[in-house]
């Protein structure tokens, strides 16, 4: 059997908004790789893995199928690649599901009904799972997320040598990609390994624990302090201190400002000083507000800022413990903005509206200035977010 993979969405899709509201959820980072890209990689595909989610996200994120006769393998989007679980998918027949506690992980299906009668083999996964869910999972798997991406993208690989100039503990577990540059900074290992992109700028001063991923021609600017788990998209830009923290690609948070257990999506820029907290002072459960539930969850004992792509904030912006911010929203103005922020919000308690062509031009403006452009695709996706 020569199968074609697809990662599919789930209806608990919703509960990871606002990040699942501009991609499939495989396409979140997490650790150094988005969940695509960690599923291509452990099952070592050539050709393009297909995509099963909302229609008007389709246009971005096809659905590519395999032939009229042949099989596909429909693989759950939020969960996790580990060797265990690729080698019992790798066994599957057609006509076969696999189940963790009563969930679909994966099913092989001969042609396109994706949704054929119940298989009549269905088979129970032993192993561990890890799955994202909620949208905080994606700053508190980080860790084991990192340790894992490391292990599989350096596996019988040399790292090019590490200057004399900065200070290392444990340099065995740092890896550095060519054409990568880090100068005059501490990069502690000791606590977990540290991952730097191709092409990457580590500046002098900088102070990193790991884990900790810089992912390509991403920027760490001068005495930036980093806690691990951090995980720095490809083309951002970080500085200040952070913590625990996701960023996905192409996002900036440049200047000082406190930074912990937060998410911040593609083409987002917080203005310098923004700060989130991310524990109550009463050390209380954090309370977040699902968009796609209508009502708040507990996320633990420390969640900072959820923001969704081509989202920004005005100088010294101050978050409350566990907000959530939509797409494409211009956050600013005095004291702490509300702690949920729908998308395309213009303000902070002002409770102001984007306009969609001032929404598409900003968010294009943000995107021209790291060398890129707003394509239809793009375009047609905040259109339907903004009339929905």
């Amino acid at each position: 059997m020569n199968p074609h993979y697809i990662l599919f969405d789930t209806p608990e899709r919703d509960q990871l908004y606002p990040f699942t509201h501009t991609r499939p959820v495989a396409e979140c980072r997490i650790g150094l790789l988005t969940i695509r890209e960690k599923w291509e990689k452990w099952l070592q595909v050539t050709a393009p893995i297909g995509f099963f989610t909302m229609d008007y996200l389709q246009v971005k994120y096809p659905l590519v199928k395999a032939p009229t006769e042949g099989a596909n393998v429909l693989i759950n989007g939020h969960v996790l690649p580990s060797s265990a679980l690729v080698e019992a998918i790798g066994a599957m027949q057609p006509g076969q599901e696999l189940y963790k506690n009563g969930r679909l992980l994966a099913k092989v299906v001969s042609g396109d009904d994706f949704f054929m009668p119940a298989a009549m083999d269905r088979l129970d996964f032993e192993g561990a799972v890890i799955r994202i869910d909620q949208p905080w999972h994606i700053a508190q798997y980080n860790d084991q997320a990192l340790r894992d991406d490391f292990a599989l993208l350096t596996a019988g690989r040399q790292s090019a040598p590490i200057p004399d100039n900065n200070q290392v503990i444990n340099p065995g577990r740092i890896f550095i990609e060519p054409g990568a540059t880090v100068s005059c900074s501490i990069l502690n290992a000791g606590t977990g390994p540290i991952y730097i992109g191709r092409n990457a700028q580590v500046m002098e001063g900088c102070m990193i624990r790991g884990p900790f991923g810089l992912g390509e021609g991403a920027v760490l600017k001068m005495g930036a302090r980093i806690y691990g788990a951090t995980s720095i998209g490809n083309f951002s830009v970080v500085g200040g201190e952070v913590k625990n923290s996701v960023f996905f690609d192409h996002s900036n948070k440049g200047h000082d400002g406190y930074l912990g257990d937060a998410v911040i999506g593609e083409w987002c820029n917080l203005g310098a000083h923004t700060c989130c907290s991310n524990m109550k002072n009463n050390a209380r459960e954090v309370r977040v507000w699902m968009e796609g539930k209508n009502e708040a969850w507990g996320a633990g004992a420390k969640c900072g800022v959820l923001m969704g792509d081509y989202s920004r904030t005005g100088i010294n912006t101050m978050f409350n413990t566990g907000t959530v911010v939509g797409v494409s929203s211009n956050v600013f103005g005095g004291g702490f903005p509300p702690k949920f922020l729908p998308a395309f919000s213009w303000g902070g308690h002002e409770g102001g509206r984007y306009r969609l062509d001032e929404a598409l031009r900003d968010a294009g403006a943000w995107m021209q200035l790291k060398g890129k452009s707003m394509d239809d695709a793009d375009r047609q996706i905040l259109t339907h977010l903004f009339q929905g």
